[in-house]
C-alpha cells in the first residue's frame, strides 16, 4: 500500500488523466504475456524524460520499487511489478521524433510500436529489420528491454544490432545517453550492456535505431512435410549448403491447422509440419539460392515445396505466422509459450522429446518457432479451471528447458528471463558468473528499487538488500 503523500505528488506531476490507482483499472497492468501476474500500486503515465525523472526521484523519496511497462506483449513476466509499487508505463511516449534517411537512422521514444517504424519510412525505401510477432503491438523501449528478435533475426540479427544509442534514466534519476548516431564510439559498449537488461538497470526514455533498404528481390516459399523431424533435418541441410535465408519458420501440425482454420493463409492441414522459409538480395543471387533451397528441402522428405507468385501470397502466408499466437487463443483461451534454444542439428531429436513431455503429462503442445537458429517456441495448452493443468503446465516448460540446457542450448532466445524462467539460470551459469550478474544490477541500482525480483535466481538477487518497509523514507 502506497502512503497518500506519494499518490497526491505523483497526481500534481502528471494530472488527474495521468495516472491509475482503482483496483479495477490496475488489474490491467497485473500481467503481460506470461502466465504469472501481480498488480502495481500506481500506473503513472509519463510525456516526457524530464517527468520520468521526477517520478523515479518521487519513488526514491518514498523508497518504493518501480518497474517500467511498454505495451505489455512481454513473455517472461519482465514487466510484471513482483511487489506492486510504482508502474512507469511508456505509453504515452510514442513519438517518432527524428527519420534521418541520408545517414539510416531514426529516434523515438519508447511507446513508439515497432511496425510504426517501418511504416513512416517505407514509401521511401526502408525498413526497421527486427519484427517480433507481436511488431503490430509491442513498442521498441520493450523490445530494447528484452533484446527482442523475430522471424527475421537470421539475417538480421536481434534488436541489440539496429540500436545505435539510448537515452536513459538511472534509479537515482540521473539522465544518461550512451551510443549515438555514429558507429563504434569509444569506450564501453553500455548500449549493448543495457539493451537485454529487462528493465533491471534504467528506464529507457529515447532509442536511436538503425534503418536498412529495402531489398531487390524477396521470395517467400512454402516446405510441406509428412514428419517435423524431417522439417527439422532439413535446417540443418540448408546451412551445411552455406545458405543464409532471412527466415526459417517451422510450424508443426497441431499449430499449423489452428493457423489455417484462423486465418486460411493456404497451409495443408494434412501435414506434420511446414518450413516458412525468405530469401531476400540480388535478384539473381536469390533466384540461384531458391533452387539451391528446393533441392534442401526435397533431399530431405518434402511432399511438397512451392514459392508465392504475388506479394498477396507472400503476405497471406506471413499472416498466418503473425498471427498464430492468436489463432491459438481460439482453441484455448490459455497457454503457455516457452522461449529455448538448441543448436540447429538438435531440432529434431527435441522435437520428438516435447511430443514426450506432451504424453506424460497429457497437455496439448503446438510447435511454433525460428527453426533458422534454433529458438523454439512450445506453446502449451491448458485450463486453469482443472485443478492441477497450470502446475502440470509449469512441469512442461522446466521439463523443455532443462532439456534445452543439457544439448548445449538456452533458457532463452527472445523473450528473456524474467519472473519466469529466473530459478534456471542456477542450470545455465555457475556462481560466479551470477554473482557478477548481481554486481553490475548493484552497480546500477543499489537499492534494488528498480523492477526487483527479476532474472537472478533466489539467494543471487538483491531483494535482500531492501531493509525498510515500503513507503517510509529513503534507504539507509
Amino acid at each position: 500500500m502506497l502512503p497518500a503523500a506519494l499518490k497526491a505528488r505523483v497526481a500534481a506531476l502528471v494530472g488527474p488523466k495521468g495516472f491509475l490507482d482503482r483496483p479495477e483499472d490496475l488489474a490491467l497492468y497485473e500481467y503481460d504475456g506470461s502466465i504469472d501476474k501481480h498488480a502495481p500500486d500506481l500506473v503513472a503515465f509519463p510525456r516526457t524524460t524530464d517527468v520520468v525523472v521526477a517520478l523515479v526521484k518521487l519513488a526514491g523519496e518514498f523508497n518504493v520499487p518501480f518497474v517500467g511497462r511498454g505495451a505489455g506483449t512481454g513473455l517472461s513476466g519482465g514487466a510484471i511489478p513482483r511487489e506492486g509499487g510504482l508502474m512507469i508505463a511508456f505509453a504515452r511516449m510514442n513519438r517518432i521524433l527524428e527519420v534521418d534517411l541520408e545517414n539510416e537512422r531514426a529516434v523515438v521514444q519508447p511507446g513508439v510500436v515497432n511496425l510504426d517504424v517501418t511504416v513512416a519510412v517505407e514509401n521511401s525505401g526502408y525498413f526497421y529489420a527486427p519484427d517480433p510477432s507481436s511488431q503490430r503491438a509491442c513498442t521498441i523501449g520493450g523490445n530494447v528491454s528484452e533484446n527482442a528478435g523475430g522471424p527475421h533475426t537470421l539475417a538480421y540479427g536481434v534488436t541489440t544490432n539496429h540500436v545505435l544509442g539510448l537515452e536513459l534514466v538511472l534509479p537515482d534519476g540521473t539522465v544518461v545517453e550512451t551510443g549515438g548516431a555514429a558507429a563504434d564510439l569509444p569506450g564501453y559498449d553500455l548500449t549493448g550492456l543495457l539493451t537485454g537488461s529487462e528493465g533491471t538497470m534504467a528506464l529507457v526514455t529515447r532509442i536511436t535505431v538503425r534503418l536498412m533498404r529495402k531489398p531487390e528481390l524477396v521470395k517467400t516459399a512454402l516446405a510441406i512435410y509428412e514428419s517435423s523431424e524431417d522439417a527439422g533435418r532439413t535446417v540443418a541441410e540448408i546451412t551445411a549448403r552455406c545458405i543464409t535465408p532471412v527466415a526459417v519458420e517451422m510450424l508443426d501440425g497441431v499449430m499449423l491447422r489452428m493457423v489455417e482454420e484462423a486465418t486460411h493463409a493456404g497451409y495443408p492441414m494434412d501435414a506434420a509440419a511446414v518450413l516458412l522459409i525468405e530469401l531476400e538480395g540480388i535478384r539473381e543471387a536469390v533466384e540461384a539460392q531458391v533452387e539451391q533451397v528446393r533441392e534442401a528441402c526435397l533431399l530431405c522428405g518434402a511432399r511438397e515445396f512451392r514459392v508465392a507468385r504475388t506479394a498477396e501470397e507472400r503476405e497471406l502466408l506471413w499472416k498466418g505466422r503473425k498471427n498464430a499466437f492468436g489463432a491459438v487463443g481460439r482453441v484455448s483461451p490459455t497457454y503457455y509459450v516457452q522461449d529455448g534454444v538448441v543448436p540447429r542439428t538438435k531440432i529434431a531429436p527435441t522435437l520428438h522429446f516435447i511430443g514426450e513431455v506432451a504424453a506424460k503429462y497429457g497437455l496439448t503442445i503446438s510447435n511454433i518457432f525460428h527453426a533458422g537458429d534454433g529458438n523454439l517456441h512450445p506453446i502449451i495448452l491448458f485450463n486453469p479451471r482443472i485443478l492441477g493443468d497450470l502446475d502440470k503446465a509449469r512441469a512442461c516448460g522446466e521439463e523443455i528447458l532443462n532439456w534445452c540446457i543439457d544439448v548445449g542450448g538456452s533458457i532463452t532466445g527472445e523473450h528473456g528471463v524474467g519472473m519466469e524462467k529466473n530459478e534456471l539460470m542456477t542450470r545455465l551459469f555457475p556462481p560466479a558468473t551470477l554473482d557478477a550478474i548481481r554486481s553490475l544490477k548493484q552497480l546500477f541500482d543499489p537499492d534494488c528499487r528498480l523492477n526487483p525480483g527479476k532474472v537472478l535466481p533466489t539467494g543471487r538477487g538483491c531483494l535482500e538488500i531492501r531493509q525498510k518497509p515500503l513507503g517510509t523514507g529513503p534507504m539507509l
